[in-house]
């Protein structure tokens, strides 16, 4: 997967070459490109964005360097483009996205900043490639550049290769045909500050381990997701 990155802080990116997404870049599983939006400005001051027409608080991206900027992403490669535009105005992200996204063979991130940028970029791109604006959630964030790094790791890390044991995905919170929250995990040693590990994980009976884990994950669910609850015994998964 081929993923272009375009923000006024490139180095806002730079943690991306740590951990598991590092791994992947370093072993050719991603091809991570990330460029400076003012590169493609042409005043003294690299000037991205304007005051707004009809008035208002803020600024917004100028369209000229965005158009020139996804002019070089076509040149840059014939692979098809998915320009994902993070903004509070957008579809909410979630795990089944997630596994969308993955499946594309490249994916632009356009950050915004200020009030945004400029409608006609985003009118642009719906016309000339897929476009998906994507929000993380009700709340504001100071420009796309966060969006992006957690968007990132959680596609990256759903590619094939990336995560060393890819039966780890089937039981996550929010895989899919599996709406319920993860059951709580444990690990040596078997007591530690008089907490001790539940008897049935030390059993070695599987079948017992599996049911207690079923019911663990239904009850966390039930607790602090219950909408998902819903939606799981619906499905015929519920207790």
């Amino acid at each position: 997967m081929r993923l272009d990155l375009i923000s006024i802080f490139p180095d806002y990116f730079s943690p991306l070459q740590l951990s598991l997404v590092g791994k992947a870049i370093t072993a050719g599983l991603v091809d991570l490109n990330v460029h400076d939006l003012r590169q493609w400005t042409h005043d003294r001051h690299h000037t991205t964005d304007d005051t707004p027409y009809g008035g208002g608080a803020g600024m917004v991206m100028k369209p000229e360097p965005w158009g020139e900027a996804f002019d070089a992403m076509e040149e840059q490669s014939a692979l098809p483009l998915t320009v994902v535009v993070p903004t509070p105005a957008g579809r909410p992200f979630d795990q089944a996205l997630a596994y969308e996204l993955a499946e594309r063979q490249r994916l632009v991130f356009a950050c915004g900043r200020y009030e945004g940028i400029d409608q006609r970029v985003i009118d642009h791109c719906s016309e000339k490639y897929e476009l998906i604006e994507v929000s993380l959630g009700d709340y504001v964030l100071n420009g796309g550049e966060v969006a992006v790094l957690a968007i990132v790791e959680a596609v990256v890390r759903l590619l094939p290769g990336v995560i060393g044991n890819p039966a780890s995905l089937d039981e996550e919170s929010h895989a899919p045909g599996h709406r319920l929250l993860e059951y709580p995990n444990y690990t040596k040693p078997p007591v530690w500050r008089d907490r001790a590990v539940p008897e049935i994980l030390l059993s070695g009976n599987h079948a017992a381990i599996a049911n207690w884990r079923r019911e663990r994950a239904l009850e966390r669910t039930r607790e602090r997701r219950p909408d998902l609850v819903d939606d799981d015994i619906g499905n015929g998964f519920g207790a």
